[in-house]
């Protein structure tokens, strides 16, 4: 079965793919574009921040802005 982009399984073919508009359409299934990896993607970066000291927070920041600012600009 197809992938969609988040992951989520999609049917391959036509008549598949109707059948599925039409259960969403009238409830029998959910359609939940997220999934939980987004969740606990948010927690997990709470829970990171939380246990940093400003400083390694401050020297992230600093990294990632040396690294934004180090790249080539395309004209």
């Amino acid at each position: 079965m197809p992938k969609g982009p988040n992951g989520e399984t999609r049917p391959a073919d036509l008549i598949g793919a109707a059948v599925m508009v039409a259960k969403i359409a009238t409830g029998e299934i959910e359609d939940n574009p997220k999934s939980n990896r987004v969740k606990s993607g948010k927690a997990g970066g709470r829970a990171r921040a939380s246990s940093l000291t400003a400083g390694e927070r401050s020297e992230i920041a600093r990294r990632a802005a040396a690294a934004r600012w180090s790249r080539s600009k395309k004209s």
